[in-house]
This record gives structure tokens, sequence and C-alpha cells, in this order.
């Protein structure tokens, strides 16, 4: 759990994902439609995947991806940030806010 919050924190957008999942897909080309650049870990390409899926689990995420950090804090899944979206640019402004978009 410790390595999945530390790696959450690295970046200003991280993105918990596997190649395979289109969901996952979808979300990051959501966040990049904003001008963010999310980093992105595959955990199905990661030696230490399994483990960190786990960890995600265990930190609250119904499905372990997609996981979203913003900011450094777990914002949640695929159905947080597509709520965030729909709720009057609230995603947009947690982008701003984690100093990953400028205001325009």
């Amino acid at each position: 759990m410790e390595r999945v919050m530390k790696l959450g924190a690295e970046s200003p957008v991280v993105i918990f994902s596997k190649s395979n999942c289109c969901i996952s897909h979808s979300i990051e080309t959501l966040i990049r439609s904003f001008g963010a650049n999310p980093t992105v870990y595959e955990l199905d390409e990661l030696p230490n995947g399994r483990e960190m899926e786990k960890a995600l689990v265990a930190l609250g995420c119904k499905r372990s991806v997609p996981a979203v950090f913003i900011g450094k804090e777990l914002v949640g899944g695929s159905n947080e940030i597509m709520s965030l979206n729909l709720r009057g640019n609230k995603l947009k402004q947690l982008l701003i806010r984690a100093n990953c978009l400028t205001k325009k």
C-alpha cells in the first residue's frame, strides 16, 4: 500500500491502469483532453502489479483499475472521475489545483 501511495504522489496526475482495459484508456483520454499529462502505470506490465492491484482495492477502489490520483490524493475510479467531469467542471478544477493545467 505504501508503494502505491508513494507512486500516486510523485506526479500531479497518476493513473493505475491495465493495458487491455478500455475504461482505463477512456479515463486517460478524458484527463489528457484537459491538457494534463498523467503518469500511467500499467499494472499488468509491472513485476509487482498484482501486489499494487491488491493495495488499490485495500485503499477502497471498488475495481482495481482505473485508479486515479490527482494532487497526491486518491480520487477513485472511473465512476468518480466521470461524476466529477459531469458536475460542472469539478474534474477540471481538481486538475487546476494540482498544477497540471493552466486556467483558461
